[in-house]
């Protein structure tokens, strides 16, 4: 058996650089190349795409990388294990299977699929969605991988099960070796958004060579501990800091589920091995829970937004007026109408003498004649008639689709989980024999502040405080992290719940749950409802919440000025 097997990742999205793929193949030794394309949203996308076309529904820029790159692969033998299967990933191994074939090159394709349940969602209790998947596990994969598969084609999987299935052949991982899994959830959540592990959307980017980053690489070993590093003379950085901000994107509380195994987050050690080098280690792992959680994805109507701009003085008196006008001219009101007014002042504007704001208009009905160029066209009528300096930022549009995610819930015994061979065997994956019910972590207020840090400056939280944030849904989590062990105590002390509500205002009135991470030195918030139903149906400037941690990192704090520069 070997003692490391080194997985790296090409893609953390649909549209991520085209490139990668070569890249990592060209790079340096790898065994495996995952490359993760799906996101709640990316399936609302697929099933609009299957909705005009059934033969579709995959991520088609994988098949473009491999007609660039298989040969490549099959050359340096890496394996290649990818969710681009989308809604259809039959439909792409056969596309695959054909491209191989063309291009005259031997590589078996196996497939995993069962994740897809829109057929009988109704039976589950879920309703009639347009896209109902599953989040499967990684042993699929593994089935897969240890029958010869080159390629396994995936569904809807946890981003981590990338990871989790190669780790789980190479080493011959059963469901009871739940350490060294969850070890391997670990690793596979910190590489499976490509180079955000290796400086992308770092708090603390003007400390690094950024450029042409390099996509991460984890190096798992039997145990489930890891390195995380990257290919030589790449761009960017793999230290603690980076390493860190990536296990606090888009998690919870302190335990990270998963179909195979649940990972407690509050156990994992970080230890800077080396340049580029992070060593994972201490992964404790859990049963996982019983059910799956299933991504369910609705068309909900049709949407259509216009923005005007706002200069020099009266800002609210503008804006006010031209709503007025507005509503008032519209042929017919949408079920929803929703204004948002945002501002770019200048820092040493006052109440008479502003640099500028957008008025931001969104409209969603059923009715296309409500929402489509009759509501963008009474704005440019408006445009002689209002506010003086009236703009618009673009041209009236005719409007669009727009959907609705939402979580739901599926004994994972009720999913048939399966695995394609290359020869058109079948295999059926059963579910951990370990499941069992579902823990939730409780919120953990803010320890009582027992040390005097000395004399205090008003200063930017970001100052010593690093951030990462995103969309869970219709929530966001915010986690927070410090440097150095006094400074974690005197953040966990000062950001209670009610303090991040007092620096977020538009969390005020949400709930918000606070978890503790003392080995990362690191606190996590999730705000619910913060971005509606999701991001395919709100309007927010930042619809994902990626900006979120940076905007907390902006507000000023009281920082003990030892910990200053």
């Amino acid at each position: 058996m070997t003692d490391v097997v080194r997985i790296g990742n090409a893609s953390g999205f649909y549209g991520d650089r085209f490139s990668a793929v070569q890249e990592m193949l060209e790079g340096g030794e790898l065994d495996y190349l995952t490359g993760d394309y799906l996101a709640e949203l990316t399936m609302l996308i697929l099933g609009r795409d299957r909705m005009k076309d059934p033969s579709t529904g995959y991520a088609k820029t994988f098949l473009h990388q491999m007609r660039e790159n298989l040969a490549l692969a099959r050359d340096r033998d890496v394996k290649i294990v990818t969710n681009a299967g989308g809604l259809n990933p039959h439909g792409l191994a056969v596309a695959l299977r054909e491209l191989a074939a063309e291009l005259d090159i031997d590589a078996q394709i196996a497939f995993v699929s069962g994740d897809d349940l829109v057929e009988q969602a109704a039976a589950l209790n879920l309703g009639s969605p347009l896209t109902a998947n599953a989040y499967l596990g990684g042993f699929g994969i593994k089935t897969a991988l240890t029958r010869g598969a080159d390629i396994v084609v995936t569904g809807r999987v946890t981003d981590a099960s990338l990871a989790v299935g190669p780790a789980a052949a190479a080493f011959g991982w059963g469901y009871d070796d739940l350490d060294a899994i969850a070890g391997a959830v670990v690793a596979g959540h910190i590489i499976e958004c490509g180079a955000q592990a290796t400086g992308g959307n770092y708090s603390f980017f003007t400390e690094i060579e950024m450029g042409h980053l390099g996509f991460p690489i984890a190096e798992i070993h039997p145990d489930g501990s890891s390195v995380i590093t990257k290919h030589e003379g790449t761009g960017g950085a793999v230290n603690i800091g980076t390493v860190t901000s990536q296990l606090l994107y888009e998690v919870r509380g302190p335990r990270y589920y998963n179909p195979d195994a649940t990972a407690r987050l509050d156990s994992v050690q970080l230890t800077q091995q080396g340049p580029d080098r992070v060593h994972i280690s201490a992964a404790t792992g859990e049963a996982p829970p019983t059910d799956l959680k299933v991504s369910l994805n609705n068309l909900a109507g049709l949407r259509n937004e216009i923005s005007v701009v706002l200069t020099g003085m009266d800002i609210e008196a503008k804006a006010e007026l031209f709503r007025t006008q507005f509503e008032a001219e519209l042929p017919s009101r949408p079920a929803e109408l929703e204004w948002t007014l945002v501002r770019h002042d200048r820092p040493d504007a006052d109440t008479e003498e502003q640099a500028s704001a957008i008025l931001h208009c969104v409209a969603r009905d059923t009715d296309p004649a409500t929402v489509g160029r009759p509501f963008a066209n009474t704005a440019v009528q408006l445009a002689l008639a209002s506010f003086p300096g009236f703009t618009m930022t673009a041209p009236p549009g005719n409007g669009s689709p727009y959907g609705v995610f939402e979580p739901g819930y599926v004994d994972a015994a009720s999913v048939d989980h399966r695995v394609t061979q290359p020869d058109g065997v079948s295999v059926v994956i059963e579910p951990s024999p370990l499941r069992t019910a579902l823990i939730v972590d409780e919120d953990a207020p803010a320890p009582a502040a027992t040390t005097d840090w000395g004399p205090t400056t008003m200063a930017p939280l970001g100052t010593i405080i690093g951030s990462r944030s995103g969309d869970k849904g219709g929530s966001a989590n915010v986690g927070v992290w410090a440097r150095g062990d006094d400074e974690y105590a005197w953040l966990d002390a000062l950001l209670s719940t009610d303090k991040l509500k007092e620096l977020l205002p538009e969390a005020a009135d949400l709930v918000v749950h606070r978890y503790r991470l003392p080995n990362l030195r690191a606190v996590n918030f999730v705000i619910e409802g913060i971005l509606g139903r999701g991001v395919a149906e709100n309007v927010r400037f930042d619809p994902q919440a990626k900006g979120l941690g940076e905007w907390l990192r902006s507000r000023h704090v009281p920082i003990p000025q030892r910990f200053l520069p």
